[in-house]
């Protein structure tokens, strides 16, 4: 499959200057729009002015961790492809980047070709989730653009939180997920400071659930094995009514 790659913005922030065009002469040979950034600050405001369809982050950013960059855009909503690129090798540093919200990470020293062909399977996979804006599991409905879920058409109120939490579940497809697994995903990091902070939001988003007439669809594995939201209620769940976290 061949990319209009003109058509596509791509923002670097890079504080190295023989980096940065070393990096914009790749991508601008591959056909690529590539606007600029020296810091985190001019990088959050360009990636919010005129939102790229993907974004390569330099770790070691002059004003900010990269990080923490990284996890800010999450946070804010910007929904295109990160790319880290850095000097900083190690796995721990993988994982920590790709915990921030980062989508793949390329270590520098980098190939130009590796880097042009990371950007394109990146926005491959991108513009394949680019027209999904509802998910359903049964009568649950989320509508990811704007915010909204219901349960058989009637609105449940949720915070940012419960939403992130409710939309991870239902992209399981009914697939029990571990504690560790959820904390990763809607928290950003592998061990949240409260333990039963995890249960405490399940417990919310069952009561939200109920409240909107759902039966008990979030079931607890047992023995600690973590969670699955389910279309309908298991036979065993109905028989014995939900656990709590």
């Amino acid at each position: 499959m061949v990319f209009a790659a003109h058509t596509t913005l791509i923002l670097v922030i890079e504080d190295r200057p023989e980096m940065l065009a070393l990096t914009q002469r790749t991508l601008a040979g591959s056909g690529f729009e590539v606007v600029a950034a020296s810091d985190a600050e001019a990088g959050l405001a360009a990636a919010f002015d005129r939102p790229p369809d993907l974004i390569i982050l330099d770790v070691g950013l002059p004003d900010r961790n990269g990080f923490d960059v990284a996890r800010e855009l999450r946070e804010r909503s910007y929904p295109g492809a990160l790319l880290m690129l850095t000097a900083r090798d190690s796995v721990a540093d993988k994982v920590m980047g790709l915990q921030a919200g980062a989508d793949d990470y390329l270590a520098k020293p980098f190939d130009p070709d590796e880097l042009t062909a990371r950007v394109h399977a990146l926005l491959r996979r991108t513009r394949r989730g680019a027209h999904e804006t509802t998910l359903e599991l049964g009568q649950l409905r989320l509508e990811l653009i704007p915010r909204h879920a219901a349960w058989a058409g009637k609105p449940i109120a949720l915070t940012q939180r419960e939403f992130g939490l409710l939309e991870f579940l239902m992209r399981q497809g009914e697939r029990p997920v571990s504690r560790d697994e959820i904390s990763r995903a809607v928290w950003g990091r592998a061990a949240i400071g409260t333990p039963n902070v995890i249960g405490v939001y399940i417990s919310y988003l069952r009561r939200k659930l109920t409240d909107a007439g759902a039966p008990q669809l979030l079931e607890t594995i047992a023995g600690g094995g973590g969670y699955v939201l389910r279309g309908q209620p298991s036979a065993a769940t109905q028989k014995r009514g939900a656990r709590k976290p």
